[in-house]
Order: structure tokens, then sequence, then C-alpha cells
């Protein structure tokens, strides 16, 4: 696999908006929106931001776009200097569910209507707020790798033995996901106690390296590991940096094969459903929520409205090794595969 560079990002992505066909209104040269993020290293960041401004700009909207480099307090500060300059509207991709909660209060304050797009406050009562609904999604995901699980147990009479990575728990994106994983192992613990032993969680912050350490400690300690899954498919390399010398990065039907799944929806994980490896991802609906995101907030400027407030969920679904011959294109990453993003 080449590694991927941001310019052959962009161009992959530019292809896929005339294929998914965002919807663009009639222009509107007249508005300025602020658009603050809190970093682009994954697929999903890159691909929501690239899609949020197409729409935008294709609309004939100014876009001031300010990177926050993963930093709530210098977020806050480009999203006052952009209420400063007078902008009609402002969407964030905050850092944590806190931060989240200033920042939309800010805005809201200053009779700017803000949007947050996927990764929402923790106060969901103020602003427009599109999420994926990652409870329901991690539990679809996780459900289908539990009947993998309950099928080779039923073969081989030996419990398996589950570990979750954990994204920040700053972050209720990362907290639903969690919850998600264990609802199922324990509705799976009362239908069939011996089925499950005790899962090992697994720290990673949402960053590669801790989650390196804290994984590669993990699976010294709990060698036996053959049940895993992961709150964000970003994460799916460093995972295989660690399993793959265990001989334990293997496709289904191999005797090491781990059962794996992860969330969101990524070209890597489409991938790695088709090689075998991954069984089962959560999908967000990214376009959508693009979408949603730009209609929402445009319409409340529209109207006049300074401090719309709403959620918009994004179901989403769990793309697996048995539904992804017929529901391969809807999801993003398979799109962006499609396109060859992983071959750039």
């Amino acid at each position: 696999m080449k590694k991927f560079t941001r310019f052959a990002v962009l161009i992959a992505l530019a292809m896929i908006m005339i294929v998914t066909g965002v919807s663009v209104g009639s222009a509107q040269s007249d508005l300025t929106i602020c658009f603050a993020f809190q970093d682009l290293e994954t697929e999903f960041w890159v691909a929501g931001h690239r899609a949020i401004t197409t729409s935008l700009r294709e609309q004939g909207i100014e876009v001031l776009e300010f990177n926050g480099n993963e930093d709530p307090n210098r977020q806050l500060e480009q999203v006052r200097d952009c209420i400063a300059q007078g902008v009609d509207g402002v969407i964030i991709i905050p850092q944590d569910g806190d931060s989240a909660d200033t920042i939309v209060a800010e805005s809201q304050d200053s009779d700017v209507p803000i949007a947050v797009f996927n990764r929402p406050p923790n106060n969901r009562e103020r602003g427009l707020v599109i999420v994926a609904d990652n409870l329901t999604i991690t539990e679809q995901a996780v459900e289908y790798m539990a009947r993998l699980a309950l099928a080779k147990f039923e073969v081989t009479g030996e419990s398996l033995n589950p570990m979750v990575i954990v994204g920040a728990l700053q972050d209720t994106n990362a907290i639903f996901r969690r919850d998600g994983f264990y609802n199922v192992i324990a509705r799976y613990e009362e239908s069939h106690p011996d089925l499950f032993n005790e899962p090992v969680e697994v720290a990673s912050e949402w960053d590669p390296p801790t989650l390196l350490a804290n994984l590669e400690a993990a699976i010294t300690n709990n060698p036996d590991i053959d049940f895993l899954f992961t709150s964000s498919d970003f994460l799916f390399p460093t995972i295989r940096s660690v399993l793959e010398p265990l001989d334990k990065w293997a496709p289904a039907g191999d005797p090491n094969h781990v059962i794996m799944g992860g969330l969101d929806g990524d070209a890597t994980a489409c991938q790695l459903i088709k090689d075998g490896i991954v069984d089962a991802t959560g999908v967000q609906d990214l376009f959508v929520e693009a979408d949603e995101t730009v209609n929402a907030l445009l319409e409340a400027i529209e109207a006049g409205e300074f401090a719309p407030n709403a959620v918009i969920d994004d179901p989403g679904f769990a793309l697996t090794s048995a539904n992804i011959p017929f529901r391969e294109m809807d999801m993003w990453g398979c799109v962006l595969l499609a396109e060859g993003f992983l071959d750039q």
C-alpha cells in the first residue's frame, strides 16, 4: 500500500463529488461561512472537509478555513476571530465535546448560527448538531462479529477473548462506540455465558503512537486475543503492525484469524473487508452528513435564525463480509477505493 499524499486525496475527492452529487443551490456570493476544524489527519476528516468546502464554494459562498491543529483553545480563538469579522455562519469540527459546548455558546451568544459536523457537543440542546448514531452503528458491527464468534464457539467449544480499542473518552463519539461494544458483549453474556471471556480495554486517545505502546503491552499480557473491535478504522494500520508479526493478521478461514471490526467506513477498512482480514465496520454516511450540515446552516441563515437548535442523526449501517457484494458503494470509503484512493 502506497502512502497517499494530500494532493492525491483532494484529486480523488473532487472526482467523488461528481459521483455522489453533493447538492448545489443557487449562488449566494454575499455570504461568508467560517469553517473551523480540529485537523485533517484521517481519511474521514479529509473527505468531510472536502465535501463541505466544495458544496459551499460551488454555491458562490466565501469560506474562511481555520485548522485548530487539535488545540481547542486555538480553535476557540479562531472562531472568535471569525465572529469579529462578521461571518454569516460557522461550521466546526471540534476537538471534543467540552470545547464544542464553549464554541457553540460563544457563537450563539454573538448571534451567529453554528453547525457542528460529526463530533457533537456534550450539550446537544444548542446549535445544529449533525452526527452519526455511534451507539447503534457500533452495535450493528459488533453484533455481526458476535455471530461469527458464536459460530466459531459452537465448533470449538472454546471461549473467545475480546479486546476493544477505545478513543479519547472526552469525545462523546468515543463514549458511544465503547458503550455499543459492551452492550453487545453483555447481551451475549446473558444468552451464551461461556462465549466471551472478560474483555480487554486498550486506550488509543485517537493517537497511533499511543495505541501502539498500549496495544503492544496489552497483547503481551493477553496473547490469546481473537476478537477485536477498534473505535476507528484509521487505527487498523497500527493494529496490523502489532498483530502481523504474531501471525494474527490472517484472513477469515485461517486458524489464526482474529475476528475484527471497526467504525467509520474508510477506504482502508473497505479493502481489508475485501481481503478477509476485517469482518465488519460501522459506516457513517459522510456525504449525507456533510450535505445536511451545509443545508441546515444555510436554511437557518436564510430564515434569520441566529441560534438554531436541532440534532440531525445519520443512522448509518454496518458493512460486513456478508453484505459487501451488494452494499459496497453505499460506504464512502469504498467509493474512495473505487477511485484508486489507496493507489495514489
